[in-house]
């Protein structure tokens, strides 16, 4: 109980120096809200998005879940990918993995792992796709680091299939999606791939019938 105690006694603490710092913090967060960005994360407790990007409540809008995946059928990840798209257009779109991410390790092995197993064939799939490049890999770390890169890839290449992304890049020229992972060893961001708004992609992902923007 007392590490319970801990956390709402940390809350009170870091509230009364927000208020501190700037009198009317709480006052003008609580009537508006305007990030430009969405992060997709990992629901790892060693990735917090604020703290590692330097901002502060209200700039990113944030969804996370095991391994930061992009699941076609999964109705959180769409609803607030609809909400941040639509409702708050934001500019980016960011899907941040991490090196030694538990769920990606998992999807390596062979084990049973109940109700998880279903969210990791999606990371299998990952794995299956690039066996190639992966099994030409010896060290089995390096491999590792790999899947977790690819992973965030591909994860970002199926937001730009998504038809709230594409109806947004018709209607209004955004959002950019961008592709990073972390390093929990040193603690630094680094960017793997970026999608600009509008790019090809391979037709058969492709949603015709929107209304293209003027630029």
């Amino acid at each position: 109980m007392e590490s319970y105690r801990r956390l709402l006694k940390n809350n009170q603490i870091w509230a009364e120096n927000c208020v501190d710092r700037d009198p009317e913090f709480f006052s003008r967060l609580s009537k508006l809200q305007e990030p430009e960005f969405l992060w997709i994360g990992c629901s790892d407790s060693r990735v917090p998005s604020n703290e590692i990007t330097g901002t502060r409540p209200g700039e990113i809008f944030v969804h996370r879940n095991i391994a930061n995946m992009v699941v076609n059928t999964d109705l959180n990840l769409l609803s607030v990918l609809q909400f941040a798209v639509e409702m708050l257009n934001v500019k980016h779109i960011i899907v941040c993995g991490h090196y030694g991410c538990g769920g990606v390790k998992a999807a390596m092995g062979h084990d049973d792992l109940g109700i998880i197993n279903k969210w990791l064939y999606n990371i299998k799939d990952v794995r299956r796709m690039h066996a190639a490049e992966l099994e030409a890999i010896p060290s089995e770390d390096k491999r590792f680091d790999r899947l977790v890169e690819l992973n965030v890839m591909e994860q970002v290449k199926d937001l730009a299939k998504s038809s709230i992304v594409q109806r947004a890049w018709a209607e209004r020229g955004g959002p950019h999606l961008h592709g990073w992972v972390y390093g929990l060893n040193d603690g630094l961001i680094r960017p793997l791939c970026e999608i600009e708004a509008g790019s090809e992609m391979d037709p058969i992902y492709r949603f015709d019938g929107f209304v293209k923007v003027e630029r």
